[in-house]
């Protein structure tokens, strides 16, 4: 297969870090493996400066690592890993990449020294394996800002099949408030085809170059088994990979909450807690937290012990709901993108809901109430905007029925200030609740 380097949204953020920063931090991006943290950062070394040097630690020798122990002479750190990459650093016009630098902790503590010496600029990639456990015992380094990288949007996807026009299209009809009308089931197919494929880069070249939806699987599936073999190593007992593995299976339940027990056994509360973070700090779920009060400050009235779990990437949440095959099939996939498949896929929905959210700046809150005593009524998103809040209800169809919402802003009404269903019908409203096909969630 072709390797394809994809334009990301993340370069135009790094370019600012170095035209603001100049050389005053370091940047840290963190994000899960293969989003495509190195590509990028490599990319924008070769177009932004003069020279680079990219130390990859999972590779690295012990010599190379060994030149982040002792700091005293950074000349002759500098003139030695200018010699072991065969490349020459020149002041302010060079950059030193250190990638997946959690594997070297004296690498990420000497960022201290070597932005106060100024020569260069320094870049680090960090991801799975957890960048708190390996640096338990060095000094964060302050100088340092921090980007977070996540998989593919809707729109870079789109970018990636040649399609430059489609999402300023799309933004134009949500900034009229307008529906699409002809150009609608157009619309929904293309969304259905990024749930499809999800953002990982690998999966979407393997899309690009073969058009086959078992090879786009098999793509994903060597992902997830990656993160497997990462969770064995933070966690060998296997339960922080039983965690993962049980996403879809959890919200299957329609549970107002993720129940660890179920995936994993009777464990201490204190255990549990240590992989739950481990989990989070992976960066391959995003978490919706329970909110007990909703208004803005959110945070401030978060049961961090109530929360639901979504895969980072939609196109890994579709084949972990398969996971019980070697492979998913292209019929499979064929009738998923059409919409004409049996199984219950409803969360796949809300899991693309989630992870537009989160790429788009948002911190993910629900919220529950007693309907009855039996029932409960549920918002499963809930995000700022200015001082007031923005409900929003997701369905796998186009059913309209809004009730949660209704009673949500009966009980919170000078709160509220927009509601949204989301579904798979065409843009419109009803009365006060704007009726949102998916396709125009990155907009919310």
């Amino acid at each position: 297969m072709a390797e394809r380097i994809f334009k990301r949204k993340i370069y135009d953020k790094i370019l600012d870090w170095k035209r603001t920063n100049n050389g005053q931090t370091a940047l840290l991006i963190e994000g899960a493996r293969r989003v495509g943290k190195s590509t990028i950062v490599e990319q924008f070394a070769k177009n932004e400066y003069k020279s680079y040097i990219l130390i990859d630690f999972n590779k690295a020798s012990q010599e190379v690592k060994s030149l982040f122990d002792d700091l005293m002479d950074l000349d002759f750190v500098f003139l030695r890993l200018q010699q072991l990459y065969k490349t020459v650093l020149s002041k302010r016009q060079s950059v030193i990449i250190f990638d997946e630098v959690q594997q070297c902790p004296a690498a990420r503590q000497s960022i201290k020294y070597l932005v106060a010496d100024g020569r260069y600029d320094y870049i680090e990639t960090g991801s799975l394996i957890s960048i708190k456990k390996n640096t338990e015992f060095i000094t964060i380094p302050s100088e340092e800002d921090r980007l977070q990288m996540y998989p593919m949007d809707y729109e870079e996807f789109r970018w990636a099949l040649g399609d430059t026009v489609s999402v300023p299209l799309l933004r134009k009809f949500w900034d009229m408030k307008s529906p699409l009308k002809a150009a609608h089931r157009t619309a929904l197919r293309d969304m259905r085809l990024y749930m499809l494929v999800g953002g990982m880069p690998q999966a979407v070249n393997a899309y690009i170059d073969t058009n086959n939806f078992q090879k786009v699987d098999e793509a994903k599936r060597r992902i997830i088994k990656l993160y497997e073999d990462d969770f064995l190593k933070i966690d060998p007992s296997g339960r922080v990979s039983r965690m993962f593995l049980s996403i879809p299976a959890a919200l299957t339940r329609n549970a107002s909450r993720y129940v660890p027990y179920t995936a994993i056994g009777a464990v201490d509360e204190m255990k549990i807690e240590e992989m739950f973070k481990n989990l989070e700090d992976s960066k391959t779920v995003n978490v919706v937290y329970h909110t007990s009060d909703p208004n803005v400050g959110m945070s401030l009235s978060s049961d961090f012990n109530k929360y639901k779990l979504f895969v980072g990437d939609t196109g890994l949440f579709v084949t972990l709901a398969f996971w019980d095959k070697d492979f998913t099939e292209n019929v499979i996939y064929e009738k998923l993108l059409s919409d004409k498949l049996s199984a219950n896929l409803g969360y796949v929905y809300e899991n693309f809901v989630a992870q537009m959210l989160v790429a788009t700046g948002n911190k993910l809150f629900y919220h529950t109430w007693p309907k009855d005593e039996k029932h409960y009524y549920e918002i499963d998103f809930l995000i700022a905007h200015g001082h007031k809040i923005c409900p929003i209800e997701v369905k796998s169809s186009g059913y309209k029925a809004h009730k949660s919402l209704d009673e949500f802003c009966k009980r919170y009404s000078s709160r509220v200030f927009r509601k949204y269903l989301v579904y798979t019908k065409d843009f419109a409203q009803d009365a006060d609740v704007s009726l949102v096909p998916i396709y125009l969630v990155p907009f919310l």
